[in-house]
């Protein structure tokens, strides 16, 4: 039944012309906009609808026939499933680079590392599911990585998505992992780098390399290959980096 109510969405909003509808991690939320205004620049008659969510969320929508014709993922390992399922145009492309940061409402001694996990005024720690979003899952590996998981997991506050831990973590949690790209959104400058936020030590996680796939479906519909290409072109690379990312 399920299948059958997605594939009838699909199938009206193919009825609109000049409209696509896009699947985006959550943690891209944040550059969404200024890539959406960029790309109106180069196609102004194509209406971009975005869907935003956990990777793992949105591979099970589509997967379930949701009318999306381009996925733009958290990490490789999503995309390369949906290829290997025959659902994708081609092999998933990396688009971007992610990274990991660690953000609290209140001052925190971040000269501790990850081991500012360890003290006891933190209490309450805000991570991303990691079975569905990979940077939760980037989260859960630098704690086992500097041997801390154990002893904090207890901690954990589980959000849905890389984005809901943004908002726990100024309000339900201590501290929380959010991407690096949430700090460079206008509405994160009261908090300030070294007082209420810092970067997670790379060298704990694996690199989270954000892979973007056309969907097979709509391989030959030409506005959507033309966003596919655009999120792949220099001026989408400009603006990612704008949003700490690594291209």
């Amino acid at each position: 039944m399920k299948k059958t109510v997605l594939a009838l969405l699909f199938s009206i909003s193919s009825l609109f012309a000049g409209e696509i509808n896009i699947a985006v991690a959550a943690n891209v939320s944040y550059a969404m906009d200024e890539l959406k205004a960029e790309f109106a620049k180069i196609s102004p008659q194509t209406k971009v609808q975005v869907t935003l969510g956990s990777s793992g969320k949105l591979v099970a929508q589509i997967k379930n026939g949701a009318p999306y014709g381009v996925f733009m993922s958290a990490n490789m390992k999503f995309p390369e499933a949906l290829f290997t399922d025959g659902l994708t145009a081609a092999k998933p492309v990396v688009y971007a680079q992610g990274s990991l940061a660690y953000l609290s409402a209140k001052k925190q001694d971040f000269s501790q590392g990850v081991n500012i996990l360890i003290s006891s005024n933190i209490n309450k720690i805000a991570v991303a599911n990691p079975t569905t979003a990979p940077y939760g899952k980037a989260a859960v590996e630098a704690m086992q990585k500097a041997g801390i998981y154990d002893k904090v997991k207890d901690k954990f506050v589980y959000a849905e998505s890389i984005s809901q831990v943004v908002t726990y973590s100024i309000s339900a949690a201590d501290i929380g992992f959010v991407a690096k790209s949430s700090l460079y959104s206008p509405k994160m400058a009261q908090y300030k780098e070294g007082i209420n936020y810092a970067e997670v030590d790379p060298k704990l996680y694996t690199p989270i390399k954000q892979g973007i796939v056309l969907m097979k479906n709509e391989e030959n519909n030409k506005e959507y290959k033309a966003f596919y290409n655009f999120i792949l072109s220099e001026k989408a690379k400009a603006i990612f980096k704008k949003y700490g990312y690594i291209i």
